[in-house]
């Protein structure tokens, strides 16, 4: 049997609940209690977006973590941008973390309709964002933002947006229901057929609450062979919450 991995999310998607506001040393002491109580991954926010996030990671590096490894969070670089000038890219890499989490667009009306990009200049941001980081040494989570909206709309691109990110380094693909509109069912089915193409990678599950099914979700996603699992304390975060970790 696998083991499942806690990716918690607390300092970053649950710093973005109504009336929450981290300072750097509540990070740093929000981080010695998730890793003395054993939790994998923890995700410290997005050091490109202000001023706390970068002292948080510049001072976290003095931390000596024994279970944990910090992981600092960006997206994918601009369309027709340059990956080694991308300012949200270089912050990551100034963090000085081992993991990088990069959120990439899985669904494809956000693709033509924000990104204001075709399908396939997406396909080429994923893939060079995330040979960038791991070229740097950096071992990447590739984030699908809306992938079960996706999924069920277009799901061959959904997929391809999962294989290029595997063939461009990442070590794990996560499966974020943004919307938190997802039902167990849905989750079940889109993740096994994840599982059935991708499960040489590690498999993740983001859920959000906004229907009030963030846990069964994410416990869905694990029946059907996700092992890493991403929520919050308390399942506090954006809108309606986050998953209750």
């Amino acid at each position: 049997m696998q083991k499942i991995k806690i990716f918690d999310s607390t300092l970053r998607d649950g710093a973005q609940a109504e009336g929450i506001s981290f300072s750097a040393e509540d990070k740093l002491a929000v981080v010695q209690y998730l890793d003395n109580f054993g939790v994998d991954y923890i995700e410290g926010g997005n050091p490109a977006s202000n001023p706390k996030d970068c002292e948080f990671f510049e001072r976290a590096k003095q931390l000596e973590l024994k279970t944990s490894k910090l992981v600092a969070f960006t997206s994918t670089h601009k369309v027709g941008g340059d990956p080694s000038k991308d300012m949200s890219l270089n912050a990551v890499l100034q963090a000085g973390t081992e993991y990088v989490s990069v959120f990439g667009k899985s669904w494809d009306i956000h693709v033509t309709e924000i990104l204001n990009a075709t399908l396939e200049q997406n396909l080429d941001i994923i893939q060079s964002t995330i040979n960038y980081l791991t070229k740097k040494g950096k071992k990447v989570f590739f984030d699908a933002e809306h992938y079960f909206d996706g999924y069920k709309a277009n799901p061959e691109y959904a997929l391809k947006t999962l294989e290029v990110a595997k063939n461009a380094g990442a070590v794990a693909l996560v499966l974020c229901d943004t919307n938190g509109a997802t039902f167990p069912f849905e989750t079940e089915e889109t993740v096994k057929r994840v599982v059935e193409l991708f499960g040489d990678l590690e498999i993740g599950i983001h859920t959000h609450n906004d229907i009030g099914l963030a846990v069964a979700n994410a416990i869905s996603a694990v029946r059907s062979g996700a092992t890493h699992v991403q929520g919050t304390c308390g399942g506090f975060g954006e809108r309606c919450g986050n998953m209750d970790l």
